[in-house]
């Protein structure tokens, strides 16, 4: 065990990241300190954050989002988990790399929104960006900070919940049926943009900004099985790829111990999982979504943004009832085309581009 505790914030901490990461924290071998911790309303926190946490924020209250932003702004911790959902999780990732501390980021949205600016503040304040999607986590396991060796990245999909439904079919899918995925246990969200494919265009633009590479040398595959994470092509034509059984544990347990690796109790290998392993290219008449990762890093600006606040209204509309689930891609594709011809050269131009798309889609949900 190490002489002294491993000090942490964690943000959304009765997210389904946060919850997970507290369970990693109780079965590690380090010793942890919880300094802060945040949740969105004042729901049950899991006994790892009222027994270890020092200070709750509840990031509802105004005050409180306040106060964390000058906590993480101190950089009195080791290491910052953000486990928040959507654009909200921006401004606390900026926080994070303004301090110089290690990013541990399950929020997706920070670098789809404002990749170019996160990743030259982590450089600028020598922060290092662990990422906890499991893609990414198993791109960076693979190169860790050699970049320049990549030659092409292969980032692998399950396909969704919806994968074997006929394309004719999807615009009668209810969301129960589109949250029904067959291999992850994950959020509402991120589960019916696993179905769209949307979940791989914003990690297109992740990779892409994390690992300083060319979208056109960024691949998707479907791969249903869930045991290959991500694959790598480096220069010199070798190929690695970091594999593991579908828990979303294992990412978040290698960003919280990152640099060392310690022991845990996943399971490793095991023949039923790993003897059939397939790989396939995508259908884009099934997935058209996936043509907003290209579009998106050519337009630049705050294309990111817009794309990210569209898809949170239209995925909202779905699960409420609102519209079909055809209308999710049209939505955001009506969005891109309407909202996303700015520049932006700050986080506040960035979440004005967000706060714009929002209503822009709201007007429009039919």
């Amino acid at each position: 065990m190490e002489s002294s505790p491993r000090k942490i914030v964690l943000l959304g901490a009765t997210g389904t990241i946060g919850l997970r990461a507290c369970e990693i924290m109780e079965e590690s071998p380090v010793e942890w300190e919880v300094i802060a911790a945040s949740a969105h309303n004042k729901r049950p926190l899991p006994p790892t954050i009222t027994e270890k946490a020092k200070e709750l924020f509840f990031t509802e209250d105004s005050n409180d989002h306040t106060r964390l932003i000058e906590l993480l702004r101190k950089g009195q911790y080791d290491i910052c988990l953000n486990g928040i959902v959507g654009a909200a999780g921006l401004i606390f990732s900026q926080a994070v790399l303004e301090a110089g501390k290690d990013l541990a980021l399950a929020n997706k949205e920070s670098l789809v929104i404002a990749g170019s600016l996160l990743t030259s503040l982590a450089k600028k304040n020598k922060a290092k960006i662990i990422p906890v999607d499991s893609e990414h986590s198993a791109i960076f396991q693979c190169v860790e900070d050699r970049n320049s060796e990549i030659k092409k990245i292969f980032l692998t999909a399950s396909g969704g919940s919806l994968r074997d439904i006929p394309i004719e079919k999807l615009s009668q899918v209810t969301p129960e049926e589109a949250l029904n995925h067959p291999n992850w246990k994950m959020g509402k969200r991120i589960t019916i943009d696993s179905s769209t494919m949307m979940n791989k265009v914003f990690e297109v633009i992740e990779a892409h900004w994390l690992f300083e590479t060319q979208v056109t040398d960024i691949e998707i595959l479907i791969h249903e099985q869930s045991i290959i994470h991500s694959m790598v092509e480096l220069c010199d034509g070798s190929i690695l790829a970091q594999m593991g059984i579908p828990d979303m544990g294992q990412p978040i347990h290698f960003a919280l111990h990152y640099p060392k690796r310690t022991s845990s109790s996943f399971e490793g290998f095991d023949m039923s999982a790993f003897k059939e392993l397939s790989l396939k290219e995508p259908s884009v008449k099934r997935y058209p979504s996936l043509e907003f990762a290209a579009d998106v890093i050519k337009r630049g600006g705050n294309a990111g943004a817009v794309l990210n606040a569209a898809d949170e209204i239209a995925v909202a509309a779905f699960l409420e009832g609102k519209i079909s689930f055809e209308r999710i891609y049209q939505i955001c594709k009506m969005a891109l085309e309407n909202c996303s011809n700015k520049k932006a050269h700050s986080i506040e131009e960035l979440l004005e581009a967000d706060k714009e798309t929002r209503e822009y889609c709201l007007a429009n949900i039919t």
